[in-house]
Parts: structure tokens; C-alpha cells; sequence
């Protein structure tokens, strides 16, 4: 509940004595059973909420409150579980969801779901103490509500896709076969103008007064490939048209240039994409491309996964790649195609992300028409978990 979020929050920026004293008056203030109810919201052991009560009792009747006095006290979760913070990471990994544009991150469950994760490792941790390594790690609450407005986030089979996405991740990553995630950037003009955000400066650069695409040199389209296992980028930027073509030729270039020579044993790639888009799962082109592209062309046996329908801020590259390139060049303007390309070259994290940039001057034609005995003689199999969402395409020859 918000008011039990509000509550701890308020708790973290308090000591010790003063945690346990409001943890008594919030006790005192329900009544019959308060001591229990505010341990289950708080953490805090009904011993210690009940010390509090005789305590704020005797400053009440006129006793100073002494403060406590100096103490280990018990150890920090962190020393009792060595391995929380891998573990946690571990878990976050699949329920974390991004903004493209910032470095701002969000977790789709409830910190109770959380600890409950962490029990069947071994750890058992109470919401509070998940709720304070959330915020430590910097992540956050309160866009998750507004981000799952809408009814095309509650699709009956969400979380069982998101289940059957992370199994398939991990069954890759551990057999050393290329896990990939895969989207179009936000199209960018090319030419001085001013973008948003800002940057350091000792003056402020001059930009065009309006944003007319007439006054671009051209319209970028970036695509991007994710390595989630090796945390690399793979951007290919496009001036044409952005179409399933585009799309898989971008993959086809990844797979030349790197992938072949990282997981040089590997015969199969898992890709995971959003529901729409180029790369869409309705989109008969996108199959088609990769059947004749990736499949035939390259042999590889390709599997592909969608996140459901307004889930696309949980792919990962939405938050570990594209929201650093935003980060990057934040107010800065992409003058021209060379400037976009190396501040996509530049952009690295803390965590050791590397991207590589490459220029497809290609044309690209929308509306690609794909017959029924076309998609017929594709080599398609859907799987039995989300057949929609999840589907494996293999070499033809």
C-alpha cells in the first residue's frame, strides 16, 4: 500500500531510538494488535516496538529520553548474506524496466514478492530490509503504477511470458548460445538543433529556431542489438526507412561483425524484441527477412520472444543501452551523422558497456508484401507456451 511505502520511506531517514519510538506511537495509535501490524509494515521485531512504548511512555511523564548508547549492535544483512547483492541483481534482472531517454529504472513487483524470491535462496529478509538495498541500488517505486496504466499492460498471459522469457535466457546464456536484445532507437534529426536536456558548457550553443524537418540534413534511424551476456552495443544507424529489412540487416551486420566471432560454436540465437514495431511479432516481413537473412544465409536457427504488449520498457535495451546513448549526447546537437556515431562510440557505464556504431546508407521500401505461399514455405515452429509471442524459425537448406 502507498501509505505503508510512505511509512518506511520516512523510517530511512531516522535513527535508531527514533525509529523505534515512532514505530511505538504508530502501535499506540492503532490500538489491539499494533505491535504485530507495524512489525509486519516495518520490520521492526515487536520486542524492540514495545521498548519504544515504555520508553516514549516515560518521556511522557516527564523522563528525559537518553540516547542509546553506542553499540555494533547486530550484523548488516550484508554480512549475514555474503551473496544478497548478486542474488538480488540476479532477480532484479527479470523485473526491472527502464526510460530510453534517462538513466531511470523501475521494478515491476512488490518488494514482499521480492523477499520472497530471496527465501527460496536461502535468505530470509523482511520487505523493509529489500525496500532499503532498492534504494542503495537507486532504484524506484514510484513510476511503476503510472507506467502500467492501461489496459493493454494486464494481458492474462504477461507473467507467464516474462516466466518463460527468463527460463529461455538462462538456458541460452548457460549454454553459451548469443542471447540479444533488439528495438529502434527514437528517429533523430540531423542538423543544429537544439535537443533536450543539458550539458556543460560556458555558453550556451546556438541552435535553429524551429525543428522543421526541411532544415535536416536527414532523418536517422538507429537500431539497436544488445549482448545482454557480454554487455556490449551494436548500433546501426539507417537514413532510409525503418522496416523489418532494415531491421534484420542490422542483426545479419551484428552477427558478421561480432557475434560469429564471440559464440563460434554457437548454431542458435536467442532474440528478444518487443510486440510491435518493425520487429513486431504480427509483422510477416520480419519473419520472412530472418527465415531468408539469418536463417538460410547464415545457418542459424533462430528463436524469438516478445515481451507482451506494453511491456516494452522491460527489454533490456531500453535501460542498458539506449538510455546511456540518451545520456551521452544529452543537450547536445547531432550536427551530422558523424557526430551521432561517435557519441554512440562514446557512450559507456560503470558496469563496462562498450557500443559500436555503423552507418547502412541502404534504401529501404515500407509496406514489403509477403504471400501466403511465402509465409507457407517459411521453416516456422510456435511454441506450446505463448505461441503468439514465442516462436522458432531453422534453415531451409
Amino acid at each position: 500500500m502507498e501509505h505503508h511505502r510512505q511509512i518506511n520511506t520516512f523510517l530511512t531517514q531516522l535513527n535508531r531510538q527514533q525509529r523505534r519510538l515512532y514505530a511505538a506511537l504508530e502501535s499506540n495509535r492503532i490500538g489491539r494488535g499494533g505491535d504485530t501490524l507495524v512489525s509486519s509494515i516495518t520490520g521492526i521485531s515487536t520486542e524492540t516496538i514495545r521498548r519504544g512504548r515504555t520508553q516514549l511512555a516515560a518521556a511522557l511523564a516527564g523522563t528525559p529520553l537518553q540516547p542509546d548508547k553506542p553499540s555494533s549492535g547486530r550484523p548488516s544483512t550484508e554480512k549475514v548474506y555474503p551473496a544478497i547483492g548478486k542474488i538480488l541483481e540476479e532477480i532484479l534482472s527479470e523485473e526491472t524496466a527502464g526510460d530510453p531517454m534517462s538513466d531511470q529504472k523501475w521494478v515491476r513487483n512488490s518488494v514482499e514478492h521480492i523477499s520472497e524470491r530471496l527465501r527460496e535462496h536461502g535468505i530470509e529478509v523482511t520487505g523493509m530490509t529489500v525496500w532499503r538495498l532498492l534504494k542503495r541500488m537507486r532504484y524506484s517505486m514510484k513510476y511503476g503504477k503510472k507506467r502500467m496504466q492501461g489496459s493493454s499492460c494486464n494481458d492474462p498471459h504477461r507473467d507467464e511470458q516474462f516466466r518463460y522469457l527468463a527460463s529461455l535466457k538462462k538456458e541460452y546464456i548457460a549454454s553459451g548460445s548469443p542471447v540479444i536484445s533488439v528495438d529502434t532507437k527514437k528517429k533523430e534529426l540531423i542538423g543544429n538543433f537544439r535537443r533536450w536536456g543539458r550539458t556543460w558548457c560556458k555558453e550556451a550553443p546556438e541552435v535553429n529556431g524551429h525543428d522543421f524537418p526541411s532544415l535536416a540534413e536527414c532523418r536517422a534511424i538507429p537500431f539497436g542489438i544488445y549482448d545482454i551476456a557480454r554487455n556490449t552495443g551494436f548500433v546501426v544507424v539507417g537514413v532510409s526507412n525503418d522496416t523489418s529489412e532494415f531491421a534484420v540487416n542490422a542483426i545479419s551486420k551484428w552477427w558478421q561483425e561480432e557475434g560469429r566471432t564471440a559464440y563460434a560454436t554457437a548454431q542458435q540465437l536467442l532474440i528478444l524484441g518487443d510486440c510491435g514495431g518493425t520487429n513486431g511479432y504480427r509483422s510477416k516481413a520480419w519473419k520472412l527477412n530472418l527465415q531468408e537473412k539469418l536463417c538460410d544465409s547464415l545457418k542459424l536457427t533462430v528463436t524469438v520472444c516478445h515481451y507482451p504488449s506494453g511491456c516494452s520498457k522491460w527489454n533490456p535495451i531500453e535501460r542498458r543501452l539506449f538510455s546511456q546513448i540518451s545520456i551521452n549526447w544529452c543537450g547536445k546537437p547531432l550536427k551530422s551523422l558523424g557526430t551521432m556515431l561517435g557519441y554512440i562510440r562514446g557512450t559507456t557505464t560503470s558496469t563496462g558497456l562498450k557500443v559500436t556504431a555503423h552507418l547502412d546508407e541502404g534504401i529501404y521500401r515500407k509496406g514489403q508484401k509477403v504471400s501466403r505461399e511465402e509465409m507457407d514455405r517459411l521453416k516456422l515452429r510456435h511454441h506450446v507456451i505463448c505461441p503468439e509471442w514465442n516462436y522458432t524459425i531453422e534453415p531451409r537448406y
